[in-house]
């Protein structure tokens, strides 16, 4: 028998770590104010979030105008699916803690983290968010997904085969929502709401190659399935 050691999902000091890999803006609340930057953040192997602010800012102002130069800070996030779809956010991160003067920039290490979803919110031990890793296929999920959706619609179609009945109801289209190591999420929309399905996989994967394996047993598993497709996806150029 294989190891299944693994769980079908990340756990939340990962998941808040995945987010925080792939983002590329974040809103910082300092002092009573609030500013907003992109591209000026970089991250630690231990968590601290280091950011690059302008000579300017008001946020390096309060840096070294509070006592003992470490201002309270919070650091919020948002994690975007990378298709268009309805409700695009599926996730909100917020890391709080003081900033501390590093090098000419500010370091942040988090003292409490909080993932917020859909689903509700997810407290991640700060000690276990120092300690994770993200998922190694964090950087690479937004080219992943926009590739199966532009170019592999009909695969995403099959994969529905996996999917109960009941959740396909009323679908008019299914986009790939996530992936990550432990497995695919895919998003039923709906006319007026929708709704999000997870296919795990049968081992996590570790790199594109694995992950590529572990698409094809999906798929394998769709054409043995008996279940009926979701209805087909209605066009959006105008075609019938």
């Amino acid at each position: 028998m294989g190891d299944h050691s693994w769980t079908a999902a990340p756990a939340a000091a990962e998941q808040a770590r995945s987010v925080l890999a792939a983002a590329w803006s974040c809103a910082v609340t300092a002092e009573g104010g609030r500013e907003e930057f992109t591209g000026a953040h970089t991250v630690a192997g231990d968590g601290r979030v280091l950011l690059h602010v302008p000579e300017d800012s008001a946020l390096l102002a309060a840096a070294i105008c509070a006592p003992r130069g470490e201002p309270s800070a919070v650091l919020e996030f948002a994690d975007v699916a990378p298709v268009p779809m309805r409700s695009r956010i599926r996730a909100r991160l917020w890391l709080a803690g003081r900033f501390v003067l590093e090098d000419g920039h500010l370091a942040l290490r988090p003292t409490r983290v909080v993932l917020r979803r859909p689903s509700g919110a997810l407290v991640a031990d700060a000690d276990e968010f120092a300690a994770a890793s993200p998922d190694p296929l964090a950087t690479a999920e937004a080219r992943l997904l926009t590739h199966l959706a532009d170019c592999h619609a009909d695969a995403v179609e099959r994969l529905t085969r996996l999917v109960d009945a009941d959740s396909l109801h009323g679908a008019v289209r299914v986009l790939p929502l996530a992936v990550d190591r432990h497995g695919l999420t895919l998003r039923v929309e709906r006319a007026q709401a929708h709704g999000d399905v997870r296919l795990p996989f049968h081992a996590p994967a570790d790199d594109v190659a694995q992950l590529t394996e572990r698409m094809h047993v999906l798929l394998g598993q769709a054409a043995a399935a008996s279940c009926p497709r979701a209805p087909r996806r209605r066009r959006t150029d105008g075609g019938a």
